[in-house]
This record gives structure tokens, sequence and C-alpha cells, in this order.
């Protein structure tokens, strides 16, 4: 690291040059518009100066903050009027093509377009708006694409190449027709995964998640469904933002009431599945390291990635766990277990799931996942879609006071809230695993070393005698490069947990938009790391619910009707 001496805006500073202008302004507290700007370790930065809007005057010309470096005693001015106008005349230019529906995109008000536009001081296009250039892509069920939108900033090209490696996403067509896009017109018929990072990164509304919040209300008003709903870990750390409050505020009880206050029957927490996932993967990982088959064993929670491997090495679906994910162990529980409860028939329950994930709606519509052609979960909206819900509703989210979810699928350990962020579902599976393996308590229950937003974080565990490797990764271009390990015979770990999203659910596509702000993804993963420590329990397999059910329906981990109400199999896809 050095450090030299500039001038921003007739102020001398000393910085580090290996920051770029932009990112130094943001350090001074100085705000200069950009909406291409994206940031990542080991990224060349200057695949997403595209737009022009970050404009900056210095002695140099203009030049584009977000991928210009200071030099020694450089002049920076960053509201000139030669800047201004600069930025204005880029806005000006993408509003050419750009479609003028704010108020019915399903971006406005979270539209970086929409509000530099406002900022910048653009009232008046003189051009006249050429004739439609593509149709809306609805064919996926989770991902909507309007191509109309795309202002060819880039960032969901970096995100699916660079990133995640799917490599679907390129430049296609050109002069005023061109996009970012994949070849294929339909994307149900792509290799996308559908993580939702170019979501959780575009600007505008060319990429948004299917919306099934009219199927929610529909349910609710039907009275011959009992509606049931349920909220994943990541939720409670990341729907406060949506109402202005703290990022990483845990709001766990207000999420209770106002789902109550919006109609659900009852309200339950995937958090409790989530300890039932630990039980059934946990006696799996054990009976492998045993007979030292299928190893290593990949965690099977995250919909995208399982979607990635069936695309990109279907011949390792051998490797992943059978375990559904909490998600759909919940569904399959509460369409057969629970109805018996209430007394209901399984097909007069109707399930909604929250999740921070778009890949989930996906994944809901699985025929693989159900359970006698029932099928586990109706429909699953964002965390997003659910503060639309709220805002809809007239609900004052911030004032509401605190309540607890429905039981007997509402109690959880401190092992199950962790799923949420990266490193958590391994951390639950070893604390549940050393004690079964070893007969002994164990004491030191954080696994600090497999936590933290790193791509892949790695350790080895000494239990009974037998040292253990595992492996945490997070992103899926970091997934490919264990994949191909295993591939080719270095892998050395025995259990690996893999989620898509860079940071885990905590930076899902259906979370409230931090547009690669990392900072607000470590918030967030905080706020669940709280929780698990203030958890009276905090391990999966002493959950009292949990073990009941076993015991009232579920026999055993692994036992025939377990594997058949929770378990599933996968699908080899083409690329």
């Amino acid at each position: 690291m050095s450090f030299i001496n500039i001038f921003i805006n007739d102020s001398n500073v000393k910085i580090d040059n290996s920051n770029t202008i932009l990112e130094i302004a943001k350090s001074l507290n100085i705000d200069i518009p950009h909406i291409c700007s994206l940031r990542f370790k080991d990224i060349n930065i200057d695949e997403c100066a595209s737009c022009g809007v970050c404009k900056v005057d210095t002695n140099l010309g203009l030049l584009n903050s977000c991928s210009s470096y200071p030099v020694e005693n450089m002049r920076i001015y960053t509201h000139s009027e030669k800047s201004k106008t600069a930025r204005k005349k880029a806005i000006e230019k993408i509003l050419e093509t750009h479609p003028q529906d704010c108020l019915l995109c399903e971006k406005h008000n979270d539209c970086a377009l929409q509000s530099i536009a406002a900022d910048c001081g653009v009232r008046n296009l003189n051009v006249v708006k050429p004739k439609l250039r593509y149709e809306i892509d609805n064919s996926s069920k989770s991902i909507v694409r309007d191509p109309e939108k795309c202002i060819l900033c880039r960032k969901c090209e970096v995100m699916c190449n660079k990133v995640q490696t799917v490599n679907l996403l390129t430049e296609i067509d050109n002069g005023y027709k061109k996009v970012i896009s994949s070849t294929e017109k339909d994307l149900e018929k792509t290799s996308c995964t559908y993580c939702g990072q170019c979501v959780a990164v575009c600007p505008t509304g060319a990429l948004t998640e299917v919306n099934n919040i009219k199927n929610v209300w529909d349910a609710i008003d039907d009275d011959n469904k009992k509606v049931v709903v349920q909220i994943a870990p990541a939720v409670r750390v990341a729907l406060g933002e949506e109402f202005g409050m703290e990022i990483g505020s845990i709001v766990t009880g207000k999420i209770v009431t106002a789902l109550r206050k919006l109609g659900f029957d009852m309200v339950f927490d995937t958090d409790f599945a989530a300890d039932l996932t630990i039980m059934e993967e946990a006696n799996e990982f054990i009976d492998r390291l045993q007979s030292g088959e299928n190893l290593p064993i990949l965690t099977s929670c995250c919909p995208a990635w399982v979607k990635f491997i069936e695309h990109q090495k279907p011949e390792l679906l051998n490797h992943p766990s059978s375990c559904k994910s909490p998600q759909q162990m919940f569904g399959a529980i509460a369409k057969s277990y629970l109805p018996k409860k209430l007394n209901k028939k399984p097909e007069d329950m109707y399930v909604v799931a929250v999740m921070p994930c778009v890949a989930k709606k996906f994944e809901a519509s699985r025929e693989e996942l159900s359970v006698d052609n029932i099928q586990d979960v109706d429909t699953v909206i964002t965390t997003r879609e659910l503060a639309r819900m709220i805002k809809e509703a007239g609900i004052n989210f911030t004032n509401l006071e605190e309540d607890d979810f429905d039981h007997p699928l509402g109690e959880s350990s401190g092992a199950s809230v962790i799923f949420g962020t990266t490193g958590g579902v391994l951390e639950a599976a070893l604390r549940t695993a050393y004690e079964w393996i070893t007969k002994d308590t164990l004491e030191k229950v954080e696994f600090k070393e497999l936590r933290g937003i790193k791509g892949i974080k790695e350790a080895t565990l000494n239990i009974n005698s037998i040292n253990v490797n595992v492996a945490v990764v997070c992103g899926l271009g970091n997934a490919r490069n264990v994949l191909e390990q295993i591939e080719n015979g270095t892998c050395k770990y025995h259990i690996i947990e893999v989620m898509a999203c860079p940071g885990g659910c905590v930076g899902g596509g259906g979370q409230p938009y931090h547009n690669g702000d990392f900072d607000i993804i470590k918030k967030r993963a905080q706020g669940l790391y709280k929780i698990d420590k203030n958890k009276p329990l905090r391990k999966s397999h002493e959950n009292p619910s949990i073990i009941k059910l076993y015991d009232e329906y579920l026999e055993s981990p692994g036992a025939h009707k377990a594997h058949h109400i929770l378990h599933t199999h996968f699908v080899k896809r083409q690329k």
C-alpha cells in the first residue's frame, strides 16, 4: 500500500492510490453518481466501466471515476459544471432507448437510473423513442427479463460470467438493439441457475424476480385453504432495511406479527426445518464417512447450487446430500404431519415460503420435491415481496409489537438460524455429527474458522481420532473449482458446504438490494450469529420439537419414512 497527495474539490488529502477515485470520494463522504460500478477482488473493474455516469473533472481531463486511479498531485473536481454536464449527457444517452414506464416498473423506487436521473436534473428528452426491440421473457419460475430496460452497464454479465461462472450472458445484436442477454430467447431453456445475483446488481428493471404476491393474496382470501407461512433465517436480519431500519436489525418478532396481520392462518419458522435438515444430513454424513463412499458429501440446501451441478457436472451427482432443503422439508411436514394435528386434508393446506432467494421459486416447482404427488411448497415470495405486501396492507412495520411463532413447527435451535450465512450449515452439521460420533458433549460450539465471507474456507477437525477435512464455499465460481478437484481426484475434503450467493443467503438475490456492498452482507450475518449466541439450545438434535416429530412420525434419522418424506433425487441437465 502506498500513499500519495491529491487535491479533491481543492482540499489536499493523502490517500491510498490502490483505490479508485470513486472509492476515495466515498471514503471522504463525497457522493459521485454511479450506475455500472461493481468491484470484486480478483476481477478487473474495467469490465463495468461502461455507462459514463460517474465522470469527474480532473487536470488530466474527464475520467470515469469507477475505473480511474489517482496520481501524485492530481486535481479532481467531482461536481464542476464540466463533470455535471458530462453526467447529464451520459444519462440522457441511456434514456434515449429506455421505456418511460417508471410508475409501472417492478424496480420503481429501487431503480438506480431513476434516482440518479432525478438527482442530476434530467427533466426533458428531445428524442423519438425507437420501436420495441424485445419482448419480456416470462419463461422461468424465478426471473423476469425485460431487455427494453437494459442499459448495457454489464453488471449482470460480470456476476454471471466472472463471479458465478455460469457463462450465460453476453452482448447480443448491435446498434439501438444491443443488449446484454443470453443467446437463447427463453431463460427457462438455458443453464441459468436462478441464483439471482444478476437481479441483485441490475440497476434497472431489466432483471427482476417473478412476482408471486397475487398468488399469496388469492390463497389468503380462499376460505377453503389453511394458509401457513414459513420465514427463512436470512429474512429476519434484512427485512427491516425495507422500512428504514438499521442494517442487520433482528426483526423476527415483528415479522411474525406482520404475517398474522396479513391474514396467514399459522406462522412458522423455517429454522425448525433447518434443524430437521441437520438431523438427516448429519446422519447421512456419518454413514458416508464410516463407509468411505461418495465422499466428499456436498450440502444440498441451496437450489441454485444444485441446479449448477446438475448442468455443469452431472457426473458428480452422487456427491450432494439427498436431503431436501429446509424450505422443502418444512413444506413436506406441513402437508403430511401437520394436517393430522389439525384434522385437515393435505390438499387443503397451502404453504407459502418467504425466502431471501429467487431460486427458491424454481425449487418449489420441481416435480421431485413432492410427497405422494402433493407439492411440498405452493408459493415462494422474496424478502422484497413481503415488504411490498406489508406496505400494501398499510402496516406500520417499525411500530409493531413482537410475537412468537406457532407450534409445533416453530421451535428452533441456534444451529438452525446460522443456515442463513455462509458456513452456517456446515457449522450446524458438525455440532451434531461430533456428538453423535463421539458420544461426548461438544462444549465449544462455534467453529469460527468457518465464518466470514471468503470464497473458500477450510479446516481440519479431529473427531474420534479421525482427521475430518471440511470446507465452506460461497459463489458458484468457487464451487466450480472444488468440483474440478473432485473430478480430478485431488479433493481432500470429507464434507463441503456450498452456497451460490457470495456471503450465503444473507446476500441472496431476493434480499433488499445490496448493490455489491459486502459490508451490508457482513452486518446481516452478524445479526444471525447474535441470535445463535442468545439461543438456549444451540444444537439441532437437542430441539424437543424435532425429537417429538421423530418419536411421533418420522421414526429416526434416515429411517424409511423419514427418507420418503425428507429426501429427494437430482436431475442430469444439459449445459
